[in-house]
């Protein structure tokens, strides 16, 4: 408790000058931070999202999100189609039917996929389905399905590695992740110097990455949602409700991994299921048009009439955003999955295939399917134009349910805490990683998170978030290289596995 307080008061330390304009009245401390990062923005997004030559604008195509779809296709044809041959394996798994009390770890199978899920099941289920559609038609749901299902394959891969190659410390907590895959397990192969790199370089890349995607940009939506849903006119709205969730964040963060399991376990689901309620209801208003909305995802997903670039600029668009949201093969994700209660690798792996298809097939189809209904007469958005992301979903919503907004209020705010507080992990593991497993880092790191909370909520870091979103990608590079590697060492995971489930009780 003691410490709690500490690092609560130390939040409230900071001056609410930095976020007034300054003594001549024209610049604030936004803009500043805006043009001070801007260069750096540029410069890193333009190497990590490099586009396909033949795409640009808003059908610019990444050469990163193709390195982390082939790297899925060819997982998922290399490990066998695990991603649907070890479905029901990974629901009995997550449900503990083949857990023995004792074994090492910090959390269960349930709260390390939640914890993990909490990561991902965000706004850009909401905001990112939506912009998505609007430039690429009802078919990019297609394409997005597709990606989401490829990408259970990636999960699997990283989060086996993430149980194989954890450290535990002498009290119990786990580190783990792709820094000690990458370093322990390209070793283990004479590749020492190559894992070396790539570690320190994911590592930069996460604490960067959950600064901005994974703090900043979640603690600005959730605030603009809430102070438009309260209708304040208060100028330091914004600034209060940084406070208040910081603080929250802090209580939270402050037990590490084992409370934020027990937190996410309780909020996942929740919220997952609140909003897919409240989807469904509108699905089942409108039954009668669903047939048609899948017509249009089939026939979308390959004519593409009136789309940008046709049936290339739909393809895009699906697998970008799916590639946004689930983040497999990033990397993030092995984190959380490594603190499971485990000794065999491959049930981890195995659990975290889930992933993917909770966070992109169900929710991100639902939202879509909520959407593609409501603009049947083309009240919601005109296809080929883009959209602003979270407004046309609450629209589409409030078709049915006038008082969804309300609803999607609360969502959006417990969509980017439980973020916030998952990637508060990722980025302290990468930080513990590249400097010590010390008290001085650990509280360090953690005043550094919930103080980027409050200036989050407070400006619009843009230049800041784009730069951060860059950095989250980077992780993917250095993170697949190392998992292409070590693909025999998760074969060999996997075929345990099945061997420990076959035997297990006799």
């Amino acid at each position: 408790m003691k410490r709690i307080l500490t690092l609560v008061t130390m939040l409230f330390t900071i001056p609410f000058s930095l976020f007034c304009q300054d003594s001549e009245g024209t610049k604030s401390l936004s803009d500043k931070i805006n043009e001070a990062v801007q260069p750096a923005t540029d410069a890193v997004s333009s190497v990590v999202f490099f586009p396909l030559p033949g795409t640009s604008g808003d059908n610019a195509f990444p050469i990163v999100i193709i390195f982390l779809l082939a790297a899925a296709t060819f997982f998922t044809v290399y490990y066998g189609f695990i991603n649907i041959r070890g479905f029901k394996l990974a629901i009995n798994t997550v449900r503990g039917k083949y857990t023995k009390k004792g074994e090492e770890g910090e959390v269960s199978h349930f709260q390390a996929l939640t914890a993990a899920l909490s990561g991902t099941v965000g706004l850009g289920n909401i905001a990112g389905v939506a912009i998505a559609i609007s430039l690429g038609g009802p078919g990019a749901t297609f394409w997005m399905i597709i990606a989401g299902l490829l990408g259970m394959s990636s999960k699997f891969v990283e989060c086996t590695l993430g149980v194989k190659y954890r450290d535990i410390g002498s009290d119990g907590t786990v580190y783990g992740g792709p820094m000690y895959y990458l370093n322990k397990g390209l070793g283990e192969l004479n590749l020492q110097s190559l894992g070396k790199g790539l570690a320190i370089f994911f590592a930069i890349m996460c604490v960067g990455g959950s600064f901005g995607g994974g703090n900043m940009f979640q603690a600005n939506q959730a605030a603009a949602q809430f102070t438009e849903m309260i209708n304040t006119s208060n100028p330091n709205a914004n600034l209060i409700f940084g406070f208040v969730v910081a603080a929250i964040v802090a209580v939270v963060i402050i037990g590490g991994i084992k409370r934020i399991g027990s937190v996410t376990e309780k909020i996942v689901p929740f919220m997952v299921g609140i909003y897919l309620l409240a989807a469904l209801f509108v699905i089942g208003a409108n039954i009668s048009y669903v047939p048609n909305a899948f017509k249009e995802i089939l026939e979308g997903a390959f004519t593409a009439a009136g789309i940008t670039g046709g049936f290339i600029g739909v393809l895009i668009q699906g697998f970008r955003r799916a590639a946004f949201s689930n983040e497999a093969g990033v990397g993030s994700a092995a984190i959380a999955h490594s603190a499971v209660k485990t000794k065999q690798p491959a049930s981890e792996g195995i659990v975290a295939l889930l992933e993917p298809f909770i966070d992109t097939v169900v929710v991100c189809t639902i939202t879509a399917l909520v959407i593609i209904i409501a603009n049947g007469d083309g009240s919601i958005m005109e296809y080929g134009q883009k959209a602003g992301g979270v407004t046309e979903t609450s629209a589409a919503f409030a078709t049915v349910l006038p008082w969804f907004p309300y609803i999607l209020t609360v969502a959006v705010v417990l969509f980017a805490f439980s973020t916030m507080i998952s990637w508060s992990y990722y980025g302290l593991q990468a930080w513990m990683y590249l400097f010590g497993r010390t008290k001085q880092a650990e509280y360090s790191y953690k005043v550094l998170f919930c103080i980027m909370v409050i200036i989050g909520s407070s400006a619009s870091l843009s230049a800041v978030t784009d730069f951060s979103d860059a950095m989250i990608f980077a992780m993917s590079v250095p993170n697949l290289i190392g998992l292409i590697i070590m693909r025999k060492k998760v074969k060999e995971e996997l075929t345990k596995y099945f061997e420990y489930v076959k035997n297990f009780g006799k």
